[in-house]
């Protein structure tokens, strides 16, 4: 066996693992997929390894770690660099910020984009107990990175202990937008109170209820579904009322023939000003170019709804009513401004008007763990297990 064929068994969360020039490079979706609709903005975030993990026993005491990034970077804005996290039983104990690597520069005026080649990463591990010891490596969430190298000074062993396999599907909110680090992205923080295997299907400005997404988590292993519905749809300004519901329906639909009586979450956007009774589409407030923060704005018209425009308010209203029409015990709804609200925003609002920070992705995160845990999920007085405890 090959070291790379040793290393893509350490993979989690990943649907495919490619073989480059470079090494080993990670997907999130399957090939199938990305013949079928290789959008620009979709492959580059599924790309990028949010919620993607090397996890494995071990009893070295060094381990060594060579990745490539390739990062996507604006002219006129600083956008951090992503970090590798380094967990061993459970705790963080390094945070590495990327270096080198690649960068693909976008004139955000002219639509022109540089390709800048760089230098490969480095992530050293010395100085391990010799204990047998629980190692999970989160890649970027932010960056993509081939894996180029992977040493140690002792046998790495694929995990054996089973989880309760989480499937979650989002926008860039899930994906990790604003967080500084891969364990910080609140489906992270939320995996991890529970104990859950994460399969991340968050990918920024793709949420969009594409059919083909439906059937990558009918066809993912899943003890646990939750999809977050509505802020693409809205700030893409792409369906209307009439289109989006029977496309929810039908989300759903192929959903459940993989997964008859898996529970199934579905959860509306959080709170965000700019979109509560604006339609889109959004753009990016062109006053915030070379300010070094981004911001995003709607450039609908307040309480514009004719038509079936969209909104945030309406979405909500919309989701929770296909819900609540469909006879299916296992499914359940979730407001988001339970998890992100207005009240909430006043005190940590979104940086860029859009996603939220850090100290959010923490709120989000543990607001969600509590809400698995608790006995009435859907909010009815007929759900009488939690949604946890139904897997």
């Amino acid at each position: 066996m090959s070291s790379m064929d040793t290393w893509s068994q350490l993979v989690i969360g990943a649907a495919e693992v490619e073989r480059t020039e470079r090494g080993l490079r990670l997907h999130r979706l399957p090939a199938w997929v990305r013949r079928q609709f290789a959008d620009g903005q979709l492959m580059a975030m599924q790309a990028q390894p949010s919620g993607v993990r090397l996890a494995f026993t071990t009893t070295a005491t060094r381990i060594d770690l060579v990745t490539h990034p390739v990062r996507l970077a604006y002219r006129g804005l600083d956008r951090p660099r992503g970090n590798i996290d380094v967990c061993i039983d459970g705790e963080l104990v390094l945070r590495d910020p990327l270096t080198g690597g690649d960068i693909n520069e976008v004139d955000l005026q002219s639509g022109q984009t540089t390709h800048q080649p760089g230098q490969p990463h480095h992530t050293h591990l010395h100085g391990l107990s010799a204990g047998d010891k629980r190692v999970e490596i989160w890649l970027p969430h932010n960056e993509s990175v081939d894996l180029v190298d992977l040493s140690a000074d002792a046998q790495l062993q694929p995990l054996t202990t089973p989880a309760l396999r989480w499937v979650h599907h989002g926008s860039s909110i899930s994906q990790g937008s604003n967080a500084a680090a891969p364990t910080q992205i609140w489906p992270v923080v939320a995996a991890q109170q529970l104990g859950l295997n994460l399969r991340n299907l968050g990918f920024g400005g793709s949420a969009l209820v594409d059919p083909f997404m439906a059937r990558v988590i009918r066809d993912s292993p899943a003890d646990l579904i939750s999809v977050k519905l509505g802020i693409n749809v809205v700030n893409l300004d792409g369906m209307r009322s009439r289109t989006f519901v029977p496309a929810v329906h039908g989300f759903l639909d192929t959903i459940r023939e993989g997964h008859p009586d898996v529970p199934l979450l579905v959860m509306s956007p959080i709170y965000c000003g700019i979109h509560e009774n604006t339609p889109g589409p959004g753009a990016i407030d062109p006053a915030s170019l070379g300010t070094g923060q981004v911001r995003f704005l709607a450039t609908g018209r307040e309480g514009d709804t004719e038509l079936g425009r969209l909104t945030l308010s309406v979405i909500r209203k919309l989701l929770e009513d296909v819900v609540k029409s469909r006879s299916d015990r296992n499914l359940h709804y979730l407001d988001g401004t339970q998890l992100y609200g207005e009240k909430d925003a006043v005190q940590l609002p979104l940086p860029d008007a859009l996603h939220p920070d850090v100290a959010t992705h923490r709120l989000i995160g543990e607001r969600f763990a509590k809400h698995v845990r608790s006995e009435r999920p859907d909010g009815s007085q007929e759900g009488q297990r939690s949604w946890l405890a139904q897997a």
